[in-house]
């Protein structure tokens, strides 16, 4: 396919995507207007190509294509797996938290307001074009604070190496996120078959389970101690048998972080005074604690299925109860044929 010829040394290609193609065309000429700029117009289904085809070094994009707040996400991430090198600046509709957090989860290298002005605009493509970071204080913050409470995942041998490869572990910490199989799949830009591939070699390599006693082992696990699976403890014995049987340190970080089953973990380290001095107060606050967690979980739940519930028809509900039923019937079936045969089995890898 041929493509242009490259601009003037120092020019920097632009392509720009608004909410609707009158937009991006005013927005498109008004950047143009800049001589350090070349900019074309594009539309969202054609965005990809369009920058391919005129080797864009950084694309300007509105967070809402298609009048779809979802969608220029899903656009941005394609881009990005598609043209590693684009850099790409979102036009933001809201100065709400969880779009800014979007923006940069989904590969933006700066998130500008619409209510800044055109110069501002053109100051913000240079910069990230040079290799910066655009964003408000607020902004910023918003990310600094979301990078705070990111779950640290660690998963290393005795030696100090990592178990797991840089993929491996880029699917555990979308996990411990609370991602779904098909929610990594896209933020990956992978098939939901290779992250269940990718999650079987790490239950294997850990020794671990299912996807709980996964996030027990990883989250925040102290440097250079082993998190068990086949060579990664002196006995070979594997550290995911039983909640208890993990590290006391690893379960208090992954307690602090708000996993029920570690809340609960430790309130048993307490009570029964196992690798440290029992505490039968500690051990009752954690199980309250742990308690106040589900009862969050259930409501989260809850929530979700009245939201849901209020769209589907009798027939469909009655569909998904079933379904519910024969999937854990058919989890139970497999976690007691992999306990009878001693392998720690895969069964609860799931979307």
């Amino acid at each position: 396919m041929h493509q242009e010829e490259s601009p003037a040394s120092g020019v920097i290609r632009v392509v720009v995507a608004d909410d609707t193609s009158i937009h991006t065309q005013l927005l498109a000429g008004a950047l143009e207007r800049d001589p350090g700029l070349k900019v074309v117009a594009a539309h969202s289904t054609g965005l990809m190509e369009t920058a391919r085809l005129h080797s864009a070094d950084v694309g300007v994009v509105s967070s809402n294509l298609d009048e779809d707040p979802l969608r220029s996400f899903e656009v941005l991430r394609e881009l990005r797996a598609a043209i590693p090198k684009i850099k790409v600046v979102v036009l933001l509709e809201s100065s709400k938290r969880e779009i800014i957090l979007e923006a940069f989860q989904a590969g933006a290298k700066g998130v500008f307001s619409r209510h800044e002005s055109l110069e501002t605009l053109c100051q913000c493509v240079r910069q990230v074009h040079a290799g910066q970071i655009w964003a408000n204080s607020q902004q910023m913050s918003f990310a600094v604070e979301a990078l705070a409470s990111t779950p640290v995942v660690r998963a290393v041998g005795a030696n100090g190496l990592s178990l797991l490869s840089k993929r491996e572990l880029e699917v555990v910490r979308l996990l411990a996120e609370g991602l779904t199989n098909r929610e990594i799949a896209e933020r990956m830009v992978l098939s939901q078959h290779t992250i269940k591939n990718y999650l079987f070699r790490v239950f294997d390599k850990l020794g671990v389970s299912s996807r709980m006693e996964l996030l027990c082992l990883t989250l925040a696990y102290p440097a250079g101690q082993t998190p068990g699976g086949r060579g990664g403890t002196a006995s070979g014995a594997k550290v995911g048998d039983s909640a208890r049987d993990t590290d006391l340190a690893s379960q208090q970080r992954a307690a602090e972080q708000g996993v029920p089953s570690a809340q609960i973990a430790l309130a048993r380290f307490y009570s029964e005074g196992k690798q440290i001095e029992r505490d039968s107060v500690a051990a009752y606050m954690w199980y309250l604690v742990s308690e106040q967690s589900l009862l969050e979980m259930r409501d989260v739940i809850s929530n979700g299925k009245r939201r849901l519930a209020e769209s589907l028809t009798t027939d469909e509900i009655l569909e998904a109860q079933k379904k519910a039923s024969d999937r854990l019937k058919k989890s139970a079936k497999l976690t007691s044929l992999s306990s009878e045969d001693g392998h720690t089995g895969l069964a609860q890898v799931r979307g």
